[in-house]
């Protein structure tokens, strides 16, 4: 895979309640990323992306909520995140400002 495929598989980080507690308390970030990318691929981007070192990564499969348009019912699709977990003495930092 080349470089300019592996800066598409990373969408975005997932910021919840969840996700912060795991940072905290594991050295783990998660990020949402495309449906067909796999734990290598996700491994190498992270790393060439943020330019860390990542020991493991984890993929869940979370299937799309069923919503209604009134009578008419529809559902959201299914997507993908990782739990990518860094090395001892890696961070990333998505802020970019500078720490004192």
């Amino acid at each position: 895979m080349s470089d300019q495929d592996l800066f598409q598989v990373i969408l975005a980080p997932h910021v919840s309640e969840k996700s912060s507690r795991v940072a905290d308390k594991n050295r783990q970030f998660v990020f949402s990323v495309r449906r067909d990318a796999t734990k290598p691929v996700i491994k190498r981007a992270v790393e060439k992306l943020f330019s860390v070192e990542v020991e493991t990564v984890t993929v869940t499969r979370v299937k799309g909520k069923v919503k209604r348009q009134g009578k008419t019912p529809g559902r959201r699709q299914d997507w993908k995140k990782a739990y990518v977990r860094l090395k001892p003495g890696q961070e990333i930092d998505f802020v970019g400002g500078q720490t004192k």
